[in-house]
């Protein structure tokens, strides 16, 4: 999430109750979780296992619970609970607004759009020219839609993200975090009936231009996707995935977190992908490998009773 202007790290270190500790007259110009920081971000960490990835990341400000080393040309804000933390800097900047109608008076929406009866756009919404929002459909706050976009029925956009901070020794082990991002739709996009995109955590869900999404589809936090994919019904991609541009994702394909798929790449329905796949390639199986490789394990894999019998008949 990037502040609306650069924001000077004493101010910060005031509002959270922090311990400001090396380049204390720099300015952030964000926060965001680790898995897509940038440089002028602030990132928390809570746990001396991921001291290290955090502090060396690209983050430039780390709220941490414990002094310790760190580049000198970045800064640590010491605080007892860094995740308490991250929650008060985004609700700080992004806090709650209740919705008092169906479409909020702060939304911007372009000429030639149509908005179905039933239809909810939530605040600081923008909508571009020449879309089409079907009923009961909602655009939470803060999304950003483009030109020439069709949002089917039921679809929900914007939707908090599905992340946790996990804790075994306090009452509730899992605490939501607050979701800080947004969802970003480019043009000519379109989504069919029943799906849901997360917004981001931090980061923003982006879905780039040109790409089709079939019906009962969900896309998690932060996911980036690229130009003209096309996702056929019940996909399921996990938050912080990139998707890269012309990939073709069959039905009831399972994307787990944190990977990359590269450009044109297809992967066959049913499959699980748990780890990054390299692109022009068409892959199937769960997990998901080269096709061809695949058919062939399954035909042999088939053969299996029949090999047995000729081995049992040997004795």
């Amino acid at each position: 999430m990037k502040f609306p202007s650069p924001v000077s790290l004493t101010w910060i270190a005031e509002l959270i109750g922090a311990k400001l500790i090396g380049n204390i007259t720099a300015q952030a110009t964000g926060i965001n979780e680790i898995h897509r920081v940038e440089p002028g971000d602030l990132v928390f960490v809570d746990h001396p296992k991921y001291y290290d990835k955090c502090i060396h990341s690209a983050a430039s400000f780390i709220i941490i619970n414990k002094e310790t080393s760190f580049p000198k040309e970045k800064a640590l804000l010491v605080v007892n609970q860094p995740f308490e933390a991250y929650q008060t800097i985004v609700r700080h900047f992004r806090p709650f607004e209740p919705a008092t109608q169906l479409i909020s008076s702060s939304a911007v929406i372009g000429t030639g759009t149509w908005i179905a009866p039933g239809a909810f756009v939530g605040n600081h919404v923008t909508i571009g020219k020449n879309c089409r929002i079907f009923p009961n459909a909602s655009i939470l706050d803060h999304s950003v839609i483009g030109d020439n976009v069709i949002i089917q029925a039921a679809t929900v956009i914007g939707s908090d993200a599905f992340y946790y901070n996990t804790k075994k020794d306090r009452e509730v082990w899992y605490k939501r975090m607050e979701s800080g991002g947004r969802v970003m739709i480019a043009d000519d996009v379109e989504i069919g009936a029943g799906c849901t995109i997360d917004r981001g955590v931090s980061h923003d869900t982006i879905i780039g231009r040109g790409t089709k999404i079939d019906n009962m589809v969900h896309i998690g936090h932060d996911t980036v996707i690229g130009r003209n994919c096309l996702f056929a019904a019940q996909v399921g991609i996990a938050g912080a995935a990139n998707i890269g541009d012309g990939v073709v994702l069959w039905g009831q394909v399972g994307v787990s977190k944190t990977l990359t798929i590269g450009d044109n790449t297809v992967v066959l329905a049913q499959s699980g992908v748990p780890s990054s796949l390299e692109g022009g390639k068409i892959y199937f199986g769960s997990p998901a490998e080269d096709a061809s490789l695949k058919r062939r394990e399954l035909v042999w894999v088939k053969r299996i009773p029949e090999i047995w019998e000729k081995i049992k008949s040997l004795k």
